[in-house]
């Protein structure tokens, strides 16, 4: 039992690694010929045992206005309080996120970010889900004032015996206290990946601190309102740089 729900939430741990510092994402792509490079960590703890990667390298570039790529490679890890623990490479994700409408006085930002999870990972070990899996999201953004708030919902497709596929539906809400921090908070369900399995309701409170145009602090914490996750935290160090 404590083995298969080690597995779901390393199935969920992917959404995870998706909108830095948070699970939510939002529509808006990164800048045209501009980067984003992110060295961070994040971890789940629940009865018995801890999982999540440390650290995993985070890529975006954006190709053309209004689209970019994206490659995830993490070192992960698993571990059962006295039992059997493991790091390794996981799973490879990559995906683009295309923005195709902008914001306006009343319309919010709109885009979709479909990604591919790729089974590198050894699942014997427990680092990696053993099927390819695909993700299919949209998000939408809006800003008023130092207020900004995304929310959006998307579709797993996760082959396997026993397990099914699932959906997320995340809304998330920022200040920006002055020009080098901002506060946020976010709200999420995911359903349930495995045919016996539980969906989950969770939060987090994060904040992104720019210590220069280059170079960003981005941390969050969080547990479950339902579900099993006592703690889960993200800490990470981002660069931003491009052309002009």
């Amino acid at each position: 039992m404590e083995r298969t729900v080690l597995f779901l939430f390393i199935l969920i741990s992917a959404n995870s690694l998706a909108g830095p510092p948070y699970d939510t994402d939002d529509p808006e792509p990164v800048e045209f010929r501009h980067w984003e490079v992110y060295f961070s960590t994040h971890a789940e703890h629940y009865p018995n045992q801890w999982q999540g990667t440390a650290p995993h390298f985070e890529v975006n570039y954006g190709v053309i206005p209004d689209l970019q790529l994206y490659i995830i490679v993490p070192l992960a890890f698993s571990a059962y309080k006295g039992g059997s623990r493991n790091y390794g490479y996981g799973d490879t994700e990559i995906g683009a996120k295309y923005r195709f409408v902008h914001e306006g006085t009343w319309c919010p930002q709109i885009g979709i970010f479909p990604l591919i999870e790729l089974p590198s990972g050894n699942v014997d070990k427990e680092l990696g889900n053993g099927k390819t899996q695909v993700y299919i999201p949209i998000w939408l953004q809006k800003t008023i004032g130092r207020w900004t708030s995304y929310a959006g919902a998307g579709y797993w497709i996760n082959p396997g015996t026993g397990k099914r596929n699932y959906q997320f539906y995340g809304w998330q809400v920022q200040y920006q206290l002055n020009e080098k921090m901002n506060l946020g908070t976010e709200f999420y369900h995911v359903t349930a990946s495995e045919i016996n399995g539980i969906g989950e309701t969770r939060f987090n409170i994060g904040s992104v601190i720019d210590l220069s145009k280059v170079s960003h602090l981005l941390f969050s914490i969080g547990s479950s309102i339902n579900g099993n996750t006592r703690l889960q935290c993200y800490t990470g160090y981002q660069l931003t740089f491009g052309k002009g």
